[in-house]
């Protein structure tokens, strides 16, 4: 999941240019941190703290930080004066003056997110709070790069005039797309689609938008969102199934997205499929909306789109129900593994798959999972976040790097650092 990152945006105030490599977080592992670090790293922490309760008062902050109450107070001086935060009146405690509270400032940021995917390109645009402001979507299979570039070069066009983000605290773009998109084959792909493996996205991207890009894996990028704004403010870590067009998977370690020594960790849809070895199938052939359209249409239904799957059809619902048991069989295998070697808090099963089949299938699993008789077996439960979670998820990519905490930010792996 090969992750390319462009320095930010100095010019957003009290923000310094940085070059962060997600995908060194721990590449180094005897890296030390120095005081500018740790500083930077303490800043990021308050303000997720914030941002994670909703509000908090500066001896909220100090006990669920752990920090001391002078370096609270000058970090939420830091945070008011950059405009991350803001006052939002006082609160009685328990004994003294009222204290006063400190909340996320949703005009304190912005950022865009778009999803490049074989069926589908979203794009939307987020405040700080995570509020989706603008969102736009092109059902297109097997979209050619020139359609891409020409659309997305509308919408932000259309982003741009309607004046709901503050391009001066714009973070930057964020770009979720499957890896190999142009070398993977599903059903109907064109030939002409390998056209992508000879595509510089993030060079295509930048040449629409004026602000750093960020490229990351569609799977990765819905399983950093998840872990931010979704189900990761409960549970620390998890195994995120994304299901779109094709299958992919992503790790969150104790909050921190887990990407292996050639970082391609979670790749779920290319792991044999334990029903169909004979045909030395992947899992991805079966547990996939390429998949699933590819059955219907050999049923004789012509449906190639996520709202037709729940419409109201005898012939449809007889297919989805049963490919919903042999996806439940080609991914029991798989969660087993994950159970057993990463003992996860949850499996999430997120992407456009609908909620009400997405319930079906995690209640089948959960099933089994329970006839298996693990030592620890995962629950499996939906995702929290939308359909459009790649998207949302990149569109985080840029707060990650300014704003949120992380690891990486207290390895010195050779940037130079970046906050006090």
């Amino acid at each position: 999941m090969a992750t390319q990152d462009s320095a930010p945006d100095s010019s957003h105030p009290n923000v310094k240019p940085r070059s962060l490599d997600r995908g060194t977080r721990l590449g180094i592992s005897l890296s030390g941190t120095n005081l500018e670090r740790a500083a930077d790293y303490n800043q990021r922490t308050v303000l997720q703290a914030i941002r994670v309760s909703g509000e908090a008062s500066r001896s909220n902050l100090a006990a669920i930080t752990g920090l001391t109450a002078p370096t609270i107070a000058n970090i939420a001086k830091r945070l008011l004066d950059a405009g991350l935060i803001r006052e939002a009146g006082r609160r009685q405690g328990p004994r003294g003056q009222p204290a006063s509270q400190l909340v996320i400032n949703p005009a304190g940021g912005f950022s865009i997110g778009i999803n490049i995917d074989r069926d589908h390109i979203t794009i939307v645009s987020l405040d700080l709070a995570g509020s989706v402001l603008t969102r736009a979507t092109l059902e297109a299979a097997f979209a050619m790069p020139d359609v891409v570039a020409g659309w997305l070069r509308r919408q932000i066009e259309v982003i741009r005039a309607s004046k709901l983000i503050d391009e001066r605290r714009m973070l930057g773009v964020g770009v979720a797309m499957p890896d190999d998109l142009g070398r993977v084959t599903l059903p109907h792909r064109p030939s002409a689609y390998e056209s992508w493996n000879d595509v510089d996205v993030q060079a295509m991207v930048e040449g629409i938008v004026p602000w750093p890009v960020h490229i990351d894996n569609d799977a990765a990028a819905a399983a950093i969102g998840e872990a931010q704004f979704g189900s990761g403010m409960v549970l620390s870590s998890f195994f995120y199934v994304l299901v779109s067009a094709g299958l992919g998977g992503g790790l969150v370690i104790d909050g921190n997205y887990f990407r292996g020594a050639g970082a391609r960790s979670g790749e779920i849809g290319f792991m044999p499929d334990m029903t169909r070895r004979a045909g030395r199938q992947t899992v991805q052939e079966t547990v996939s909306l390429s998949a699933l359209y590819a059955r219907l249409h050999a049923g004789g239904c012509e449906i190639d789109t996520v709202e037709a799957l729940t419409r109201e059809d005898a012939t449809v619902a007889l297919i989805v129900e049963r490919w919903i048991e042999d996806a439940a069989q080609s991914l029991i295998e798989p969660l087993i593994a994950v159970s057993c070697l990463v003992d996860p808090g949850a499996v999430l099963i997120g992407g456009r798959l609908p909620a009400t089949l997405v319930d079906a299938l995690v209640k089948r699993l959960n099933v089994m999972l329970a006839d298996s008789r693990l030592p620890s077996p995962a629950r499996v439960v939906r995702a929290t976040m939308s359909n459009d979670a790649p998207a949302i998820g990149a569109a985080i990519l840029p707060f990650l790097d300014h704003i949120l905490p992380s690891e990486a930010i207290l390895m010195q792996v050779g940037h130079t650092s970046g906050g006090d």
